[in-house]
């Protein structure tokens, strides 16, 4: 329901007097704290708009006027902001709403909200801005409700509200730490408790630029954010929602800090989807790009288990799955890492590869295994024989086992046929 003030004033600032200026600056500010309902299309139309045309107005005052943020106009001008975007999230109507392939409810309120979040990101940015004064009015409650509201479903509102915190993360140093603790806390309840939270890959997106700039050694706090927070955060149901930005943040903690790659590696393998394929294409893609930044001496550390996993994806009858995995050997740098490791990697992919060349139903697999073994066989063609030779010489062992299977079936059953004859026979 739309609250009662005076009407706006039609004096514009840029007409009025230097000297009265911040004085008919706070009364709009102060007349803009009015809200109206959006619910209802058709009231108070005429006064909507002059709201809207005055919030232009201030949005183009702060931009082009110098020294307008005097101390007076701080707590004005973070309560206008506050009244206007501050409000409860509705409930969903769709209890079966699935965001990845149902369209968001957009913000009926926007046509306000918009020049709102785009006065306050001139404000922020305004080279007039002050933090000393402004950490009085933008602390720790503050930033607490504007996290709340990155579980908007309009993706336009949580695009202003990724930008509108990082600038107070870069301005404010003092709630660097509280912010980091919040988004903490939001990932939790969303990985443990509700998988629910429409802002994920927005937060995402800021804590990329956050570890861009850790210092080094890294706190025990950020590791710890990696393996119990971001690691974890890859097993939920809505993954594709925010993997690429998941994704980019794994990378820049391994590129801070090379030795946490075994930790994320094991970690992945732990959380590898079962039965989600789409799922897996993902984890493949993310893999690559942890290899691609990979240092040698991590790489041995985690070849065995990794390519135990990638020879797994190579034989999953899901072709993409098979498919994203052999071009792993389309990446130069994956290949020379194989290469100083052949030995260990070529005989756990071996089988599933040879198997594949005889048995698999997609031919764009198949010729993909096939250009894979010519390359393991220019790359060590001993090894290669060898392991060729072991292959076919265990499969005869199997034929052979499953031959003296059968036969010794054949025979029980011959015998079960000449026990029942005889039992037949004493009984006539």
């Amino acid at each position: 329901m739309a609250k009662t003030s005076k009407a706006l004033s039609p004096q514009l600032l840029k007409d009025t007097p230097p000297s009265d200026q911040q004085d008919l600056f706070i009364r709009k500010l102060q007349q803009c704290c009015v809200v109206f309902d959006f619910m209802d299309p058709v009231s108070d139309l005429k006064s909507k708009e002059i709201k809207r045309a005055c919030l232009n107005e201030l949005v183009d005052y702060i931009t082009a006027t110098r020294n307008v943020l005097s101390e007076p106009t701080y707590p004005e001008i973070v309560r206008m902001i506050a009244c206007n975007i501050f409000r409860t999230l509705p409930p969903n109507d769709n209890p079966d709403f699935d965001p990845e392939e149902d369209d968001p409810t957009l913000e009926a309120s926007w046509p306000h909200l918009q020049i709102v979040y785009e006065f306050f990101l001139r404000f922020l940015e305004s080279p007039d801005f002050q933090p000393s004064l402004a950490k009085k009015y933008i602390d720790q409650k503050f930033v607490l409700q504007l996290l709340e509201l990155f579980d908007s479903e309009d993706p336009r509102e949580r695009d202003f509200l990724k930008t509108v915190l990082h600038r107070i993360y870069g301005k404010f140093l003092g709630l660097r730490a509280f912010i980091r603790k919040q988004i903490n806390n939001i990932f939790l309840r969303f990985i443990f408790e509700t998988e629910q939270f429409n802002g994920i890959g927005e937060l995402l997106e800021i804590l990329g630029s956050i570890i861009n700039g850790f210092a080094l050694p890294l706190k025990i706090e950020h590791k710890q954010f990696l393996t119990k927070v971001l690691i974890p955060l890859h097993k939920a149901r809505s993954l594709s929602l925010y993997h690429a930005q998941l994704a980019y943040c794994v990378v820049q903690f391994l590129e801070k800090d090379a030795a946490l790659t075994e930790d994320v590696i094991k970690g992945l393998l732990h959380f590898w989807p079962k039965t989600c394929s789409q799922k897996e294409v993902m984890f493949l893609g993310e893999i690559e790009e942890i290899l691609d930044v990979i240092e040698p001496t991590q790489f041995q550390k985690v070849m065995e288990p990794l390519f135990k996993q990638i020879s797994k994806c190579v034989s999953s009858p899901h072709f993409q799955v098979a498919e994203r995995a052999l071009y792993y050997w389309n990446n130069e740098y994956i290949m020379s890492l194989i290469e100083e490791n052949s030995n260990t990697v070529l005989p756990i992919m071996f089988p599933a590869l040879y198997k594949i060349s005889k048995e698999h139903w997609n031919q764009t697999i198949v010729a993909l295994v096939y250009n894979v073994l010519k390359t393991f066989m220019e790359m060590n063609s001993k090894l290669f024989d060898e392991l060729t030779a072991n292959y076919k010489a265990e499969r005869q062992k199997e034929k052979k086992k499953e031959k003296d299977r059968e036969e010794l079936w054949r025979k029980l059953d011959r015998l079960e046929v000449n026990h029942r004859a005889k039992k037949m026979i004493k009984t006539s």
